[in-house]
């Protein structure tokens, strides 16, 4: 399922730490990730490989930063609404990702994706058109549990 996220060098540095449900864990030199593709997106731009992630990168002291890869570019000023069951939180876009407002909002997120079972984002995209992407979170906790011990033990 995660193999054609990466290619070339990018995954030559990288190793697996496992499959877990729909979401993937990896580790690399400078930072470690859970990682998941939608079970279903909008039809994505040329090139466009959305997924949702939740990464660490120990030399900038950064644990569990949420970053949201869109199957199209968000519209300028557009909201990108992140929704985990009965949960909604608003990311902040730039062009096809988005990220949590802050530290305490990427928390909220994760503890919501630990205990959720679906995951969906959607904004507009820069030519009014809905993008819808969703994600199952079957194996999200253990995938970002390996990620972050991966990184601890730097």
């Amino acid at each position: 399922m995660f193999s054609g996220f990466f290619s070339g060098p990018v995954v030559a540095q990288q190793h697996s730490l496992g499959t877990f449900g729909t979401w993937g864990a990896f580790a690399s030199v400078r930072r470690c990730y859970a990682i998941a593709a939608p079970y279903q997106a909008t039809a994505s731009a040329a090139g466009a490989r959305p997924f949702a992630s939740i990464g660490h990168w120990p030399g900038l002291h950064i644990a569990g930063q949420v970053q949201i890869r869109l199957s199209r570019p968000a519209r300028a000023g557009s909201a990108v609404l992140l929704r985990i069951d009965g949960r909604v939180f608003q990311l902040a876009a730039r062009g096809a990702d988005a990220w949590a407002a802050d530290t305490a909002a990427d928390a909220q997120i994760a503890d919501a994706m630990r205990t959720g079972i679906e995951m969906s984002v959607e904004t507009r995209a820069e030519g009014g058109r809905t993008v819808r992407d969703f994600y199952h979170l079957r194996g999200a906790a253990t995938a970002m549990d390996a990620a972050a011990i991966a990184c601890r033990a730097r």
